[in-house]
This record gives C-alpha cells, sequence and structure tokens, in this order.
C-alpha cells in the first residue's frame, strides 16, 4: 500500500487552489507519495460568487479535472453538501460547514485508512475543528498557513495576551512585544485579535491554541524573506507550546487561466522598462466613489505611467448596472492620462502582469499571495492594508524586510490624493525608491533559491516528509 497524505482545504477557490498548489509541490519532490485533497461544497442557498475570480460548482468541477488529468497522484474527495439554513458570510460559512460536516471527514479518513497507508492529514487553518475528528483517529495533524511566518506569530501570541492581558487589544493605545517582529502597535494587529468581546476573538483564540497543539505547522514563506521571526520560532522562544515549523515557499497560488486580459497585456508590450505602477487590491478590496476619485488625482500628480484595476462598492441608490469608469472618475480623466495609464474594470491577470518587464511597481492590499508574487518577480510595493491581517503585513513589508512603502490614512479612513501621489512618485523616482528595488532584487535572487534543490524551502520539505514516513 502506498503512503498517502491528506490535505483539506477550506471553502473557497483561493484555499482549494493553495492547497493544489502545495500538493503538486510535495509531488514534485515525493513522486512515490499519494494526496487526497478533501474540500468542502457550499449549501445550495448560500452557493452565490461575488466577483470574478470566484468558482461556481461548475468551475470547481472543472479545474479539479484539469488538475487530475495533469498530476494523477493528487485525488479529489468532496465532503457531501449540507444544508445549512441561515445564510452566512464566507468566513463563517467555512467554520460551520467543517464543524457540521464532522461525521462525514470521520467516515472518508477511515476509508483512506483502509485503502492506503495515512500517515498524516493536512489542514487548512480554517478547517481546525476537524482536529477533533483526526486526533479521535489518531491521524498526525499538521496545519498549512497560507500567509506568513509573522502573521503565524501574533496569531499564535494571542493565547499569551489572553491569559496575560484582560483588556482588548483595541482598547490599549500601546505597542505589543512579539519574539522575532519588530514593535506592533495594537491598530495593526490582524482584526480577529483586538475585541475579546467579538465572536471572531474567540474562533481565532480556538484556532490558535489547536494549531499550537499540532504536529506542526507548513508556512508559505522562506528564511530570506521572514528570517528574525523563523529564528524566533527555532529557538522556542514563542513562550508555551512552540510547534514545529516548516517553511515550504514562496507557493505562489494563480487562478486558472483566464485567456481574456482585457488588454492589459500589450498595452504593457507598448511602455518602457520598469515605468509602470500596477495597482490591485485583491477581489474583495472595493472602494467608494470619494476614494476612487482620489486615487485618481494621485495617480494623475505622480505622473506615473499607470496600469490599475478599479472595484467600486454598492452605493445606495445605484441600479443593478453598475457604474462606468466615467461616472466613477473625475471628469475627463480617462482622456487626460490615456497616454501614460490604463484603467480597467473588476479583474486583470495579476501575476502575469508583475512578471512583465514594464512594471516597476506595485500598489498593494498587502495580502500575503500578492506579496510573495511581487517578491517573486522583484516589484517593490506600496503597501495600502484594507483588512484581516494586512496591517501587520504592511509593518512587516515596510519595517522589517524594507521592500515597500507604507500610504497613511486620514481620520476618515481616506488615503488623500497627495499621499498617493508622493508615495507612488517616491517608490519610482527617488534614492529611497532605488534602494528598494535593490534590496527586493536580492530578495527575488534568494526566495528562487530556497526552492531550488539544497535550498532552505526544498530541506524543509524533504525534513517533513521524513518526519510523515516515520508516523
Amino acid at each position: 500500500m502506498k503512503d498517502s497524505i491528506v490535505l483539506y482545504s477550506a471553502l473557497g477557490r483561493g484555499h482549494l487552489v493553495s492547497m493544489v498548489e502545495l500538493g503538486k509541490l510535495i509531488l514534485s519532490h515525493h513522486p512515490s507519495l499519494s494526496i487526497t485533497i478533501l474540500f468542502l461544497t457550499p449549501p445550495p442557498n448560500q452557493d452565490t460568487p461575488t466577483s470574478p475570480t470566484a468558482f461556481t460548482c461548475d468551475a470547481t468541477a472543472k479545474y479539479i479535472a484539469a488538475v487530475t488529468a495533469a498530476t494523477p497522484s493528487i485525488t479529489f474527495h468532496r465532503i457531501p453538501q449540507i444544508s445549512i439554513l441561515t445564510v452566512l458570510p464566507p468566513m463563517a460559512l467555512t467554520f460551520e460547514l467543517c464543524r457540521a460536516t464532522g461525521h462525514h471527514l470521520r467516515r472518508i479518513l477511515s476509508y483512506i485508512s483502509q485503502t492506503s497507508n495515512l500517515k498524516a492529514i493536512v489542514l487548512d487553518f480554517m478547517n481546525y475543528s476537524a482536529a477533533r475528528v483526526t486526533n479521535t483517529l489518531q491521524i498526525p495533524t499538521y496545519f498549512y498557513y497560507t500567509s506568513g511566518a509573522s502573521t503565524l506569530a501574533a496569531l499564535l501570541y494571542q493565547t499569551i495576551f489572553h491569559e496575560t492581558c484582560t483588556k482588548s487589544l483595541k482598547d490599549l493605545n500601546t505597542h505589543v512585544v512579539i519574539p522575532g517582529l519588530p514593535k506592533i502597535h495594537t491598530d495593526d494587529m490582524p482584526d480577529g485579535a483586538k475585541d475579546r468581546e467579538n465572536e471572531a476573538y474567540g474562533v481565532f483564540f480556538d484556532i490558535a491554541t489547536c494549531m499550537r497543539g499540532s504536529y506542526g505547522i507548513i508556512v508559505n514563506t522562506c528564511e530570506a524573506i521572514e528570517e528574525s521571526v523563523l529564528e524566533a520560532f527555532n529557538e522556542g522562544l514563542m513562550e508555551g507550546t512552540t510547534p514545529k515549523v516548516f517553511c515550504i515557499g514562496p507557493v505562489i497560488s494563480s487562478a486558472p487561466c483566464r485567456k481574456d486580459d482585457n488588454g492589459c497585456l500589450s498595452w504593457l508590450n507598448s511602455q518602457p522598462s520598469q515605468s509602470v505602477v500596477f495597482l490591485s487590491f485583491g477581489s474583495m478590496g472595493r472602494f467608494s466613489r470619494t476614494q476612487l476619485r482620489e486615487i485618481a488625482i494621485g495617480l494623475e500628480k505622480s505622473e506615473q505611467r499607470f496600469l490599475w484595476v478599479v472595484r467600486s462598492e454598492f452605493e445606495e441608490g445605484e441600479s443593478a448596472e453598475p457604474p462606468s469608469l466615467e461616472e466613477l472618475l473625475p471628469e475627463g480623466f480617462l482622456d487626460r492620462t490615456k497616454e501614460k495609464g490604463m484603467v480597467v474594470r473588476d479583474w486583470a491577470p495579476q501575476a502575469a502582469i508583475l512578471s512583465h518587464d514594464s512594471v516597476g511597481g506595485f500598489v498593494t492590499h498587502c495580502g500575503w499571495n500578492s506579496v510573495l508574487e511581487a517578491i517573486c518577480e522583484g516589484v517593490p510595493m506600496v503597501a495600502w492594508p484594507l483588512y484581516a491581517e494586512q496591517k501587520l503585513n504592511r509593518v512587516i513589508l515596510v519595517e522589517e524586510m524594507k521592500v515597500g512603502l507604507a500610504v497613511e490614512q486620514n481620520n476618515n479612513g481616506l488615503v488623500s490624493s497627495t499621499e498617493l501621489g508622493d508615495r507612488v512618485k517616491e517608490l519610482m523616482n527617488s534614492d529611497r525608491g532605488k534602494e528598494i528595488r535593490q534590496r527586493i532584487f536580492k530578495m527575488k535572487n534568494s526566495a528562487t533559491e530556497a526552492m531550488t534543490e539544497g535550498g532552505s524551502s526544498v530541506v524543509a520539505l524533504n525534513r517533513l516528509v521524513e518526519i510523515w514516513r516515520e508516523h
């Protein structure tokens, strides 16, 4: 019987794709293993994708078929669909589905154990409640954390803050000290850790407790990117139980290809080398009309070439038909900037754009996948975090890695046109911008080395597989 590993993906396109990429990476170095990926299906009343990158059931089936054809050692097993009466937001839905389908998970894992040597299960950290089932079945349980080691340290440290401090972090105007990280202001801590009264706080506390008790955590990063915090992990400075951390990145999770690139790539072909600033804020990065206008004025003031992906918030009183770019942006903006800029709605092929020679800067929401894509292509960043753990990522990017510049928001949460224009100009046209560019180029080379034979990430992966085989 073959040694097998089970990877259990959380709900959603991004989570499934990242588990598939992890599976492919494992098999590329250890082809004798077989891998089963378990995935959740949204209930019939909740399968309502709201962004162009969301997966419908049909798109999921096509994606799975393509992966199975290309990599036969990966098999997929769908956790049976269940009904949930209340319509829940995506994160709450994942937690609830995982908890409510534990009996299906137990049955599936028992079957896999009878037909192969099941060595370990790797849970997406959002599927933490599955550990109750896997621990009962005595299956060595690991977690895959798709963000960086710095935010992992902050997540695990939530258990320490909880025990040592009776107030919520949101009520403390101070800096917190986490080994291996620069001082972090309480405002910059991840949203789920700030308010003890919030339901999310309890969930993330449970996740942190669960991860601390696991066999180990696989992290999508490498020593070259997050050296200080990884040193703290290796030296056991996390207080309490420090789980083993295996850094196997950078692994880039890209969406399945879409042929239509909105003309972005052909437009970039006509621009000078490293002259274009790319602005993209992830599938949930939507802005008010006021903020969109500030961005537009800032770009015009900066006098830089730009490629901007615009997503607007739905505003009260709007018809179902989304407003045109002309309605959203300042009058005459598109005409005045047509020689230097390109604006597209909703989606652009981000990985292909960042790898294009014409792109010299990236204004990003600091989602970890976007950060890794920029590092792997050597593109310096302007950091504009929006939600979740992105403020903490900004601190790490700007203060620890020193590969980006931060934009500051005013008291209303708005980034002014002057602030954005100045930061874009500084990144593209100053000595500091030049230093950042040189630093990220070195980091790109080191990250590439980490993923080659003998590199730190491959060594970590090999060590992990050895441990699995010994279970």
